[in-house]
Formats: C-alpha cells, sequence, structure tokens
C-alpha cells in the first residue's frame, strides 16, 4: 500500500485527536526514519525527546529481544529482579534515595502530585483537602482530567469540566510571582525547567535557582517536570542541572526507555516518598521486568555513551547556526542543548508549511503553538548530519512561499 492508503484507513478508524504530517513511518535506525515508500528522513522530532539514545538502539534491542523471552510482566504483587536492579540504577545515577515507577509521563506527574499533597499534609500539616500546588502559565504536564484542569491551554480544557481544585497559576519565569503566590497552604511548585510544548520558552538565567530558594524557605517541595528536558536532552543530565538546582521531586519519562516502552519515575528523597504505604499508589505495568530491563539499558546509555556531552556541543552549534539563517520569517532562535524552537514572525503564515517544506527536503520537524518549529533530533546526532540539515532548513526558511 501507498502513503495515501494508509492514512485514509487510520483517518476512518483512529480517533482525530491528532494533526501529524502526512508522512507514514515504517522503519527507524539512530536519526533516520524511512517512510512506506522508501523515502528517509531526518528526525528532528525524537518524538517529543522520548528517543534521544537514537531510534532502535541495537543494545536495546538485544535487551527487550532476551527479556521478552524471559519474564514480561508480574505486577506489583511480586516482586521481580529486573526492577530491583531498574530502581538501583535510577537512585544511583541521579542521587535520590527512592523512586516510583509508571508508565506513561502523565502518570508520573499525577503521582508527583499525589506525593506532594500528602506530604503537606503529613509533614507540613496542611488542613485535609486544602493543600495547594502552584503551576505556571504555559504549562504542559499531560493530558489527564487534573492536568487539562490546570492548563491555560484553553483548548485542553474545553468540553472536559468539572476540574480538580487545588491548583494556583503563576506566570512563568517570574520568582517574584512565585513568592507572592505561596500560602500557608501551598505544598510544591511545579515546573518545567524549558517549556517545550509550550513554544521552546527558556526562564532568565537564575530563575530556577530562585524558585528553589523560595521554595526552601517556605516549605515547599520544588517539583521539575523533566520528562521532555531531561536525560541529557539540554546538554545536562537534567535542565535543572544548568543551574544546580536538585529537586524535591523529579519527574521523568520518554527518554527513560529510549522510545521502546512507556516507562517513567518519579524521583524522591526517603523522607518524602517514605510516607507512602501500601495500598497508597500502585500500577499493574508500572515497574514491570520488560520495562526495567529497557529502561536500565537506556539510562545507562545516556550516561554512559558520550551522547550528553554531544547534546551540549552540538546544540550550541545548531542553535548559532539556525540563528544566522538570513530569513525575514525568524524572529527568535532559542533553546539549550539539543532543545531547540525557531519561532517565525506573524508574516511567516505559521509553522506548519514550513514543516511540510522540511518534510519535502527530508527532515522531519513539528510545529508547536502554531509559530514555533522545534528542532530536536536524537543525541546521537554528528556535525556533519546538523550541517546536512543546515543546508536544507536556510533552502526552507530562505525560498519558500
Amino acid at each position: 500500500m501507498k502513503a495515501n492508503d494508509y492514512i485514509a484507513i487510520e483517518k476512518q478508524y483512529a480517533a482525530n485527536t491528532y494533526k501529524p504530517l502526512e508522512v507514514v513511518l515504517e522503519k527507524g535506525e539512530g536519526v533516520w526514519v524511512y517512510d512506506v515508500e522508501g523515502k528517509k528522513y531526518l528526525d528532528c522530532l525524537s518524538a517529543y525527546s522520548a528517543v534521544n539514545q537514537g531510534h532502535c538502539h541495537p543494545r536495546l534491542i538485544k535487551v527487550i529481544q532476551e527479556q521478552a523471552q524471559q519474564l514480561t510482566l508480574t505486577s506489583r504483587a511480586f516482586y521481580n529482579n529486573k526492577s530491583a536492579m531498574f530502581y538501583k540504577k535510577l537512585c544511583e545515577s541521579t542521587g535520590y534515595d527512592m523512586a516510583i515507577a509508571m508508565n506513561s509521563g502523565a502518570e508520573a506527574v499525577e503521582t508527583a502530585i499525589k506525593t506532594a499533597r500528602k506530604w503537606g499534609y503529613q509533614v507540613k500539616k496542611v488542613e485535609p483537602d486544602k493543600a495547594e500546588i502552584i503551576v505556571c502559565h504555559g504549562n504542559f504536564h499531560g493530558r489527564t482530567i487534573t492536568i487539562v484542569g490546570f492548563s491555560s491551554e484553553s483548548q485542553y480544557k474545553a468540553d472536559f469540566g468539572p476540574f480538580s481544585h487545588g491548583f494556583v497559576t503563576i506566570p512563568y519565569g517570574n520568582a517574584k510571582a512565585l513568592e507572592a503566590a505561596i500560602t500557608p497552604n501551598t505544598v510544591a511548585f511545579l515546573v518545567e525547567p524549558i517549556q517545550g510544548e509550550g513554544g521552546v520558552i527558556v526562564p532568565p538565567m537564575g530563575y530556577l535557582k530562585k524558585a528553589y530558594q523560595i521554595c526552601q524557605r517556605h516549605q515547599v517541595l520544588f517539583m521539575a517536570d523533566e520528562i521532555q528536558t531531561g536525560l541529557g536532552r539540554t546538554g545536562n543530565l537534567f535542565a535543572c542541572d544548568h543551574e544546580r538546582v536538585r529537586p524535591d521531586v523529579m519527574i521523568l519519562g520518554k527518554a527513560l526507555s529510549g522510545g521502546f516502552y512507556p516507562v517513567s519515575a518519579v524521583l524522591v528523597d526517603k523522607a518524602v516518598m517514605g510516607l507512602f504505604r501500601p495500598g497508597d499508589h500502585g500500577s499493574t505495568f508500572g515497574g514491570n521486568p520488560l520495562a526495567a530491563a529497557i529502561a536500565t539499558e537506556a539510562l545507562a546509555i545516556i550516561t554512559d555513551d558520550g551522547i550528553i556531552e554531544n547534546s551540549n556541543q552540538l546544540g550550541m552549534y545548531f542553535q548559532e547556526r539556525l540563528a544566522e539563517i538570513p530569513s525575514p520569517y525568524i524572529k527568535e532562535v532559542r533553546g539549550r542543548g539539543l532543545l531547540i524552537g525557531m519561532e517565525l514572525t506573524a508574516e511567516a503564515g505559521g509553522a506548519r508549511r514550513f514543516c511540510e517544506a522540511l518534510q519535502d527536503k527530508g527532515i522531519l520537524c513539528k510545529e508547536t503553538h502554531h509559530h514555533v518549529i522545534r528542532f530536536t533530533p536524537p543525541l546521537v546526532v554528528t556535525k556533519e548530519i546538523i550541517d546536512w540539515a543546515l543546508e536544507r532548513i536556510t533552502e526552507v526558511l530562505v525560498d519558500v512561499q
């Protein structure tokens, strides 16, 4: 079948919740993906940073094949050897005492919210059902009812109410607004170190440090959603590392499995995570042997193979070269590491048509917030490949009509 055949089938049978580019992929290797008609593309989205290690990494293929023949699921009713070693690797690699494994990023955020509330009631002694969590305008933390309820994007909430109470929204990047919003009922501040889905919005340098210090002064948990920004994407293991901030609660997902399987986790020290008791929380698939084996190896690839430094060096190079493109359509290029956003002017007519033109050139990008093109290739990309891409990006930004 041709690409259009597959697209027609999906449009007939799948819920209309996305607007993908009209390309049908069937194979991936490293930074490259191939469509059903054999055309090769540079992946500059990385499944929203889920494949930092590159597509179909051979070490992960080996692990999934071996583990799939041994044991895939036990539920949390029993221990399994792979989850034990995953928790050990994860905590030792990140410096946290304890972790809880889930599946999707949204599940991890929900877990963090429950963690903060339990801590607020049991340790901070907030009155029952009064706990508040501060969030930021422009946030994206997932798609569950609780999470979309505190989104500032009207479409995410339309026709899905009623929503959970207990969330206070402040401007992103404004430490004074954070301090002003804190009350005796505030138990946590939930923040993305860089707002990826919000348009690759980078806060002022020093913001995270100030926000963390404010939280410390007021006995508020600092919770970092590093689902997109973490695990090497920004040129450090975590984006918070750029300001030497160690969140009280670290939320991970996406690249934690190298794109092979849904794996997410919440990392917290024992003083907070130790409040959970059997029956407080759980997941049938969370921390299953297959997920744990994959995630252990995926984390090892990130921490042991030099791709974090690659992200740091090539991210700076890529961002600088993108900013040099002589196009009247470019308003700003911003980002950190290989998380880069190119915001276009209003006259550009939106980012979608540029993404479609880049597709024709063999580069797959995706627009976000209408005017921003996101450039986030797998962290195993090389300078030669970036130079190849820059030629075609320049052609599109300069010549597209």
